[in-house]
């Protein structure tokens, strides 16, 4: 009990409508898709009214097309409005900032996405507070109570190594949980994490899908008992099914996926009943859509994204460059909630790389690098040989070459005997299936 009230108490200080807004949501899961999806379109229609009003780009865009905000007023008339890209936004970037922006209360972010492009955007804080609770109630419905012991494995979209000392202690302590980077990996570490986590004891595991995978994968390897919890949640990558077995078989417990963009302010997670994965409705707009942006009813399509509630930088329409299957509206889930499913995310793997000290470093560690890098327009980061990286680089016009350095001072901190190679390219080259992979490591010890 003392647990779960620092827990709350510690979220009503940054808002105080969270617990309230927690328990909402709680409820709202057993409402009717008919029931979400109203809800949902008044939503958008207060975000729309907002965005020609105070956004400058979507000004023009309606009046270039003739339109109104009361034109928009179901979800099925997003159609009429083009998609959003990163490329977009950066172009537009003054127009993106609302009139009245001095008077917000928001957070600089800044992601690497599905494509590893450096992006920044902008992060209202109620809607931040409301992406946690609804985290925090896909969690709940595979036994989590708030306040509840969680080691988190991940980056800096987990808010992993983000923050100073105290600050991190901090938040350990008032939420119960662990952090542990998935940016170290090597054998010191992870027997670190293990005795973490045996004496921690967390109720559950949350991170990135292909770090607990690895982790999962070295304490097999090295027979090493571990603390057996809950579950483990997964997110940020796509969860193959040998993933999926091997983290539950290791960790003696199920395991629940997720997928989740803060930017465009979507995502969607498992139920105990594995049918697929619930889509949120209060937070944002997801479609899956063909290649001429039309909304699919079933199958396999693009993922665009309209947040509901970041006044900060609204985005309409966004393209997410993640592929998802959507399942029909009428198909539900065997557990009663009446949201609509996604069959599965397609795509959304990154890579681990090897040091040559037997070290393994996420691939996320490279976008960080290049949110802080003025000038890219792309990166990919080629790992053939152990002790030698490529790193390919699409610049902007105004790329500063002395940037070097310092990106490869950061790299060295990691592994003093990577080489680190540069090369200008006027394009990252894509896979056969038209993917970017920024991370492609074809090294491995023997």
């Amino acid at each position: 009990m003392l647990s779960r009230n620092l827990f709350v108490f510690a979220h009503w200080l940054g808002d105080r409508s969270f617990y309230s807004t927690y328990k909402r949501l709680v409820e709202n899961q057993w409402k009717s898709y008919q029931e979400l999806k109203e809800d949902q379109e008044k939503q958008l229609r207060e975000m729309v009214n907002f965005a020609y009003a105070k956004v400058p780009y979507y000004r023009k865009v309606f009046d270039s097309l003739k339109l109104r905000p009361d034109d928009i007023a179901k979800i099925d008339d997003l159609e009429k409005l083009p998609v959003l890209t990163k490329d977009i936004i950066k172009r537009n970037w003054d127009d993106f900032k609302p009139v009245d922006l001095n008077n917000m209360q928001y957070y600089e972010r800044a992601t690497g996405g599905s494509t590893g492009t450096p992006f920044k955007y902008r992060l209202s804080k109620p809607d931040r507070f409301l992406s946690g609770a609804l985290l925090y109630r896909w969690w709940g419905r595979c036994g989590y109570d708030l306040g509840d012991k969680m080691v988190f494995l991940g980056g800096g979209s987990l808010d992993v190594g983000k923050k100073s000392y105290l600050a991190n202690k901090a938040r350990e302590v008032s939420r119960n949980i662990h952090n542990l980077s998935s940016f170290d990996m090597g054998e010191k570490e992870m027997r670190n994490y293990v005795s973490i986590i045996n004496s921690f004891k967390p109720k559950f595991m949350y991170g990135y899908a292909s770090s607990i995978y690895f982790f999962a994968q070295w304490i097999e390897e090295n027979n090493i008992k571990v603390h057996q919890p809950l579950a483990v949640f997964t997110t940020a990558e796509k969860l193959f099914p040998n993933m999926r077995g091997e983290i539950s078989g290791i960790f003696n417990c199920e395991v629940y996926d997720g997928y989740g963009l803060n930017d465009g302010g979507v995502s969607a997670s498992e139920c105990p009943e594995h049918c697929g994965l619930h889509i949120d409705t209060e937070r944002g707009v997801l479609e899956v859509v063909d290649e001429e942006g039309t909304k699919l009813q079933r199958g396999e399509g693009r993922i665009l994204a309209t947040s509901l509630y970041n006044y900060a930088m609204p985005f309409i329409r966004y393209d997410t460059a993640d592929i998802g299957t959507v399942l029909p509206e009428g198909e539900i889930c065997s557990c009663g909630r009446g949201h609509r499913l996604l069959k599965e995310i397609v795509g959304r793997q990154q890579e681990m790389l090897e040091t040559p000290e037997g070290r393994y470093i996420h691939g996320e560690f490279f976008t960080h690098i290049f949110w802080e890098t003025h000038g890219v327009k792309e990166f990919q980061v080629v790992q053939d040989r152990l002790d030698t990286i490529v790193i390919k680089i699409v610049p902007e016009e105004d790329f500063d070459e002395r940037q070097l350095g310092k990106i490869r001072e950061t790299i060295k901190k990691r592994s003093e005997k990577w080489d680190i190679e540069f090369e200008f390219v006027d394009e990252i080259e894509r896979t056969e299936a038209g993917k970017y992979r920024f991370i492609i490591s074809k090294a491995a010890s023997t």
